[in-house]
């Protein structure tokens, strides 16, 4: 609790390694790795007189666990961006942490905030639910990064900050905005069709990769895509075939754009790879 009572704005990162995100319909929430976009910030309120907070989204509304179930027959309810007439406990949300680094978030229906993995629908989606199996339990685990603290003015004038942060100042505190965490290397990929080949009618899609190893890397995309054992490949732009990475990622954190098939594909290499 202790780093929400100087916490102006945070930040939820997961255990996927993805951040709590107010979807743009301003209802639902996700978890995605994109963290520098407005969607990831949280202002705290910390509810007076009690060791609960609300977390309220860039457009205004808190986040709210529902007895809404996510799906029908199975454990876990869904979780909302809410902007009542009259504020309730369904808003509040009790931090607890058992090692100083993780933090869970406790409902006032005694069960906790959860970003949930696997096949559609489950995959980063939020709901709150006790975990019932051992390989749950890190799912409620969530990490707090701090982008703006709050300072009491009393005690601002002994407060060192950086020439490089920003300062705002209402009513009887401070705000100090932090500069943002390296977000890793940004990644385009797409996937390719049987034959090992570029489908043109494929979706492009990224993700912020925090490696640096490419078994790392076709770790998460196995995670991401759902395919098992795949090849990551980079693109010829000469003759638009593929080259399976071997090795090494670009140095300096490079924006990749890359190719995903499966192993067992019939890959239409370039020869000069």
């Amino acid at each position: 609790m202790e780093i929400f009572r100087k916490a102006a704005i945070v930040r939820l990162r997961s255990h996927n390694d993805k951040y709590l995100i107010a979807d743009d319909d301003q209802e639902s929430v996700h978890q995605d790795r994109r963290g520098t976009t407005k969607n990831t910030r949280w202002t705290v309120e910390i509810v007076p007189g009690s060791n609960v907070i609300r977390l309220q989204s860039c457009y205004g509304k808190y986040l709210t666990a529902t007895n809404i179930h996510f799906l029908l027959g199975a454990t876990g309810e869904k979780v909302l961006q809410t902007l009542p007439e009259k504020l309730d406990s369904s808003a509040e949300w009790e931090p607890i942490s058992d090692d100083g680094i993780h933090v869970r978030f406790k409902s006032r229906y005694g069960q906790y905030l959860r970003a949930n993995k696997g096949l559609p629908p489950w995959r980063n989606s939020i709901t709150h639910d006790i975990p019932s199996r051992t390989v749950t339990q890190d799912w409620i685990l969530w990490t707090i990064d701090v982008l703006q603290i709050r300072v009491i003015k009393d005690d601002a004038e002994s407060t060192h900050t950086s020439s490089t942060f920003s300062r705002t100042e209402s009513g009887d505190s401070i705000t100090v905005s932090l500069p943002l965490k390296s977000e890793g290397r940004l990644i385009y990929y797409e996937i390719g069709d049987d034959s090992g080949k570029r489908n043109s009618d494929t979706v492009q899609k990224s993700l912020i990769f925090h490696g640096n190893e490419l078994t790392e890397l076709k770790k998460k995309l196995e995670e991401e895509t759902g395919i098992e054992d795949l090849t990551v490949c980079s693109i010829n732009p000469l003759n638009e075939k593929l080259c399976p990475l071997q090795l090494h990622l670009p140095p300096n954190n490079a924006t990749m754009h890359i190719i995903v098939v499966p192993s067992s594909s019939s890959l239409d290499i370039d020869k000069g790879c």
